[in-house]
């Protein structure tokens, strides 16, 4: 599986969930079982990889904005749910991650934002497929913090700052 049809997996399945993370994951997972062992792990590690890459301080700061607060297990949960809002999206919020005020139709805080269903979905499949558990990637280890300058979450005025398009649209 390349990555094109990585993306065509995540956005044909955000489309037919209609937005909603969990079912988006529930097709992902009828989906993926549709292919053989080896394209559900290669589903995996494009997940796997664009998963560690949204590891930044920056898009941590834009989740905490949206969010209104992102403890350690709600931002692994945002970046998957990033990764499930499609290329354009995810790329969009790397490269700026106060852009997400203008990519986002709509932003749910009660759905939206915990995608972490989707972290699970090429783990789902493959046990449906072979019985087993999915074996070990083989992957680099994602960074251990991090990647760029720490944001102090604490401070509103500097996260308003930091980020002005989303504190306008989502706080109020």
């Amino acid at each position: 599986m390349d990555e094109t049809e990585f993306w065509e997996l995540v956005d044909t399945a955000r489309e037919d969930a209609g937005g909603d993370p969990e079912e988006q994951a529930d097709l992902l997972v009828e989906r993926l079982a549709r292919l053989d062992p080896e394209a559900v792990l290669d589903f995996a590690r494009h997940f796997e990889s664009r998963y560690h890459r949204a590891y930044r301080w920056d898009l941590w700061g834009a989740a905490w904005v949206l969010l209104d607060g992102a403890s350690d297990d709600a931002f692994d949960f945002f970046r998957c749910w990033l990764i499930g809002q499609g290329r354009e999206v995810y790329e969009g919020a790397l490269h700026d991650p106060d852009a997400l005020a203008g990519l986002l139709d709509d932003f749910d805080e009660e759905i939206d934002g915990d995608g972490e269903e989707l972290g699970y979905a090429a783990d789902e499949a493959y046990e449906q497929l072979t019985g087993t558990v999915a074996p070990d990637l083989d992957l680099p280890a994602g960074p251990a913090e991090p990647e760029g300058t720490p944001v102090d979450f604490e401070n509103d005025s500097l996260l308003a700052e930091r980020y002005p398009r989303l504190w306008d649209r989502f706080r109020p």
